[in-house]
């Protein structure tokens, strides 16, 4: 082990200042104070030149010129495979005090990758059975990506960064720094190449924006479909393309089928599971680069078949936050992030009487019924709020009751008269409807429902489907109440 190390150590000839137009990726913060930096120089889809520089200990520095020696001359997919285990082996094997060298030196050798990722550049060239799979570290995604590989697939992975906060719980977040290195470990163990896409810019402006102001402004924003539509999933299929994947797989619960106008998103066959209405906005020519093997498959199913591979995340519990809250409240995001202090304002009935005060408007949504701290003979729930007079309105569950729901920024993928029910709210069965519009973008429609929905939230998405299959979607607006008899 030491003479590997030393021989290393003593290896200079890639120790230099980055080459311009080269990927860097730097890491550092261990316990001795170590920093790691490796640059890539990437030509046609392989590493021409790769040089480091470090400061700290030998072992750090050993590990770098170890990493530029096996990487350079390599494909980027093949780079793409060392992680720290790796790094470890070709030292031969490192004391737990060293250990960290091999962990920071593969962590800056993958930052340099996601910065080769993330740059719009073609990384390699096409081959017919290579499919990009997001992996986010559950095990959803963990047993999409096994079984694209025992089916024989060349399978490359990627996980998206969406967002770093130290008050965030990255443990539970499915989009942290702390996933994707659990995300690397878990595909690195499968053999598979591993990439991290940086979209924390895009995600804070585009989604976590738009949650802070629909609060600030009365709605309740759903942010997972946003990012699934606009940020997220676009994304990934750009890198598969530039990595020479025919097709970007996921271990959503939805299925993709095609009709005359070409693909669209469907409902999964578990109804638990389903997670259709989240990949609603996804537009119909990203729709058709996508694979969902797990489409026909239920929760339980899932987690046998990762028990039989072995895989570690079998056990591992779900996610329930959105990623950017895991850990911490929405009233103490919202406070931090977007300025909404409590606020005391007035609750008031149908008829505009004062029945109490709450603690700020965006605590509330409609058809809440909980902490709305008024007394009444019978329960109450939030029919509407108003952020510039800061009221929250309250009344009987029949008025939230409606056969009407406005909408706005729709989008038909296909023709109104396709539309037969329609979802207001995630996990709600969908409900009959109605809707006269034509293929294309509206600023406005209205859908008439087959039976009453109690309380569609301005802000959240309206999934219009033609079965089990979307053909729209739209965002719910404030409505004008005429309450159902």
């Amino acid at each position: 082990m030491e003479s590997l190390l030393a021989e290393y150590l003593a290896d200079r000839s890639h120790e230099a200042e980055p080459p311009p137009g080269s990927f860097t990726g730097a890491a550092g913060g261990a316990a001795c104070g170590d920093l790691a930096r490796i640059s890539l120089e990437i030509t046609d889809g392989k590493v021409k030149t790769a040089v480091f520089g470090t400061e700290g200990c030998a072992a750090t520095r050993a590990a770098c010129a170890c990493v530029c020696e096996l990487v350079e001359g390599e494909t980027v997919l093949e780079a793409a495979r060392i992680g720290a285990g790796r790094i470890e082996e070709e030292l031969g094997g490192l004391s737990p005090a060293r250990r960290h060298a091999a962990m920071l030196t593969g962590d800056a050798l993958h930052r340099a990758l996601s910065a080769a990722a993330s740059s719009g550049e073609s990384l390699a060239e096409a081959a017919a059975s290579r499919v990009l799979v997001a992996v986010s570290g559950g095990v959803d995604s963990a047993v999409a990506a096994l079984r694209e590989q025992e089916g024989g697939a060349e399978v490359v992975a990627v996980t998206v960064k969406l967002w770093a906060d130290p008050d965030t719980d990255g443990t539970k977040a499915c989009c942290s720094p702390e996933a994707v290195l659990g995300a690397r470990s878990l595909t690195h163990d499968l053999g598979i190449p591993h990439f991290t896409l940086d979209l924390e810019g895009p995600f804070r402006e585009r989604v976590v924006g738009e949650f802070l102001r629909g609060y600030g402004e009365g709605r309740t924003p759903n942010p997972c479909v946003l990012c699934n539509g606009e940020v997220r999933i676009a994304a990934m299929v750009d890198l598969a393309e530039r990595l020479g994947a025919g097709s970007l797989v996921t271990g959503h619960y939805a299925r993709v089928v095609e009709d005359e106008g070409g693909a669209l998103i469907a409902a999964g066959s578990d109804d638990a599971k389903d997670q259709s209405y989240m990949l609603a906005a996804l537009p119909p020519e990203v729709v058709a680069r996508l694979r969902f093997p797990l489409a026909d498959l239920s929760k339980a199913e899932v987690r046998e078949i990762a028990e039989r591979g072995g895989l570690s995340v079998a056990k591992k519990p779900e996610s329930q936050d959105l990623c950017f809250l895991a850990g911490q409240s929405k009233k103490d995001f919202l406070r931090r992030h977007g300025g909404l202090t409590d606020r005391p304002g007035p609750v008031v009935d149908e008829d505009g009487r004062s029945l109490g005060e709450h603690p700020g408007h965006h605590h509330f949504t409609v058809g809440q019924r909980r902490g709305l701290g008024v007394a009444a003979t019978e329960p109450l729930y939030v029919l509407g709020t108003d952020a510039p007079t800061n009221t929250v309105r309250v009344g009987r569950k029949p008025s939230l009751s409606t056969d009407r729901v406005r909408l706005r920024d729709a989008v038909m993928h296909r023709d109104g008269a396709r539309v037969d029910r329609v979802r207001l709210r995630y996990h709600t069965e969908p409900v009959p409807a109605r809707v006269v519009a034509t293929a294309g973008r509206h600023d406005r429609l209205e859908v008439e429902l087959g039976r009453p929905f109690d309380g569609p939230a301005p802000g959240q998405a309206a999934v219009l489907m033609s079965g089990d299959v979307v053909v729209g979607h739209a965002t719910i607006a404030p409505q004008s109440r005429v309450p159902v008899s």
